[in-house]
């Protein structure tokens, strides 16, 4: 006599890996894995689930076992996600399938992953017989994972904050400036292993700032420094500085200024706008109507409360006085205002010490270095010796690089073809700079 279709159902064999995986026959599971090692991976055409998926969601244990220890150059995707962005955990969570889920764990499956609708594993687990103990273990496990997330990321925290410090330790002066930063990368370095604890943090906005000061000092090295560090803390998807002047935003005819500056605000997005010389975008008089930079000030504004870009208005003290007051909304947009004030010759002497021992390959003093007895002490008497006080306010360092570019000069004057000490070829003397000094100074 013939079986009713619905009994023969019930009892005919699995064929497909999934059915293997479901029925937990471990021995058939494990013979079509080796006729075919793809399948491992492989999409069940319901809920795009697993092999993985579906052993853990019915506490085939040993299946899950097999799967998680086995070797070879196909993995098991522990944190696949079916058609509803649940992984392996979620499904033994939500079927109180504790051994399934203790194995799943042993091998660091991801308590805190969300599913589609935002749902982590011990939110899908359903109360039944075993349910606080399957509980407890999840909140075990988020505990231990946090932790170690805490400490990769204390690691990490250090490691940023001694890149951030190599870089300032190249910035002569600013003081201020630099207190400042390191409030900021602690501040947000300090976010990232609060939220790797499982905290919730809001998101830090970066405050639009202006820079003040003579050319020379330092403001532009300065916004580049700070767009690798907002980008390294991931408060900026870029490290990108666009740098602007006052023809690179102003059109000459009517209608040409706001698309020119859109266009410039676009390329900064995710980075920073970094406008020098701000000052001259308004007009020395009131009634030059004329006077488009107005308006490219105006489109500047209306973007930076949307936390697209970070803006940088630069220029000197004085003159930067009329940008602040031509819009009664600057204030409250620019809230960090930072004095870059002219060096010394003592810290100019820093500042040619820095450059010699950081030259780029490409730069035309590569290879060369300074002769021992060109310390910053005698480096600093000896600029201020040969320049004025005015030349040094109207340079400042950037009187440093030609200075060095003279000396190089003067060296390969000096020396004869027949030299043939390495030493002496590559070594700017006392001799050389101040060559190089008298020379910038006619």
């Amino acid at each position: 006599m013939q079986k009713p279709q619905n009994q023969r159902s019930r009892s005919a064999k699995p064929t497909t890996i999934h059915g293997y995986a479901q029925s937990g026959d471990l021995l058939g599971f494990q013979r079509l894995l080796r006729e075919n090692p793809s399948l491992i991976n492989d999409r069940n055409p319901v809920m795009a689930q697993t092999p993985l998926h579906v052993s853990a969601g019915y506490n085939r244990a040993e299946i899950v076992k097999f799967l998680l220890d086995r070797q070879g150059t196909e993995k098991v995707q522990l944190e696949a996600k079916n058609m509803y962005g649940e992984t392996p955990l979620h499904m033994a969570a939500k079927n109180g399938c504790n051994d399934a889920a203790q194995l799943l764990l042993g091998h660091g499956a991801i308590i805190e992953a969300k599913a589609n609708e935002g749902m982590t594993p011990l939110n899908h687990l359903s109360p039944g017989p075993g349910s606080e103990k399957l509980r407890e273990l999840l909140n075990w496990h988020l505990e231990e994972q946090r932790k170690r997330r805490a400490i990769e990321a204390c690691s990490e925290t250090k490691a940023k904050m001694d890149e951030l410090e190599n870089e300032i330790s190249n910035v002569v002066g600013l003081h201020e400036l630099k207190v400042q930063l390191r409030k900021w990368a602690r501040g947000m370095l300090l976010d990232e292993r609060r939220r790797a604890l499982g905290l919730k943090v809001g998101t830090r906005r970066t405050p639009h700032m202006a820079f003040l000061g003579n050319p020379g000092t330092g403001k532009t090295m300065v916004a580049r420094i700070l767009g690798r560090l907002l980008h390294m803390v991931g408060i900026l998807p870029t490290d990108r500085v666009t740098e602007v002047q006052r023809t690179d935003l102003v059109g000459e005819f009517v209608g040409h200024t706001g698309p020119k500056t859109r266009r410039k605000i676009k390329e900064a997005e995710g980075g920073i706008l970094f406008v020098d010389e701000a000052y001259r975008l308004i007009p020395m008089q009131k009634a030059d109507d004329k006077d488009y930079g107005l308006e490219a000030l105006e489109e500047i504004m209306s973007v930076m409360d949307s936390g697209k870009v970070v803006v940088i208005f630069a220029g000197y003290s004085e003159p930067m006085k009329r940008v602040i007051a031509s819009n009664e909304g600057f204030c409250r947009r620019v809230t960090k205002f930072f004095n870059f004030n002219d060096f010394s010759s003592e810290e100019l002497a820093k500042i040619l010490h820095i450059k010699m021992n950081n030259q780029a390959d490409d730069s035309l003093l590569y290879g060369f270095k300074l002769h021992p007895s060109c310390t910053e002490e005698a480096m600093a008497a000896l600029i201020q010796r040969e320049t004025t006080e005015k030349q040094r306010k109207e340079m400042n360092g950037g009187l440093v690089d030609p200075m060095l570019v003279n000396a190089r000069e003067y060296l390969d004057l000096r020396l004869s073809f027949d030299c043939i000490d390495t030493d002496e070829l590559c070594t700017l003397t006392i001799k050389d700079l101040e060559a190089g000094l008298r020379l910038l100074s006619q």
